[in-house]
């Protein structure tokens, strides 16, 4: 299990996860704004895989630029250590305004993750 998710957390990207195999055009607000505190990466995350826990479904950007929506593998970012070796972490305080398109939108505009 990662860190940075409750189980709760968990159980509702899930439960997310499923609604996408139900419904491919789902756009739900992201439940989860992970990010780099020291490599300016960040994604937010709408919903994990219910055939593969390992993989959440988001906003991914690298900062590099291009933010795009994809998968992520839980897993790579529990290992994931930015400049100074600190982990990736879940932003507390992050509360989602609008839906995960709408946020991809205004990411592609701006070159990276406006929230």
């Amino acid at each position: 299990m990662t860190h940075f998710l409750t189980g709760a957390l968990r159980a509702h990207l899930l439960a997310n996860g499923r609604r996408y195999l139900e419904d491919p055009d789902f756009d739900p607000v992201p439940s989860v704004k992970l990010f780099t505190p020291d490599a300016g990466a960040t994604w937010l995350i709408v919903a994990i895989d219910p055939d593969d826990h390992d993989r959440a479904f988001g906003l991914c950007d690298l900062g590099l630029g291009f933010p795009e929506i994809g998968y992520v593998s839980l897993a790579e970012l529990t290992a994931l250590r930015g400049r100074f070796g600190l982990p990736v972490e879940r932003d507390l305080h992050f509360n989602a305004d609008k839906r995960l398109s709408a946020y991809a939108r205004e990411a592609r505009m701006a070159g990276r993750i406006v929230a």
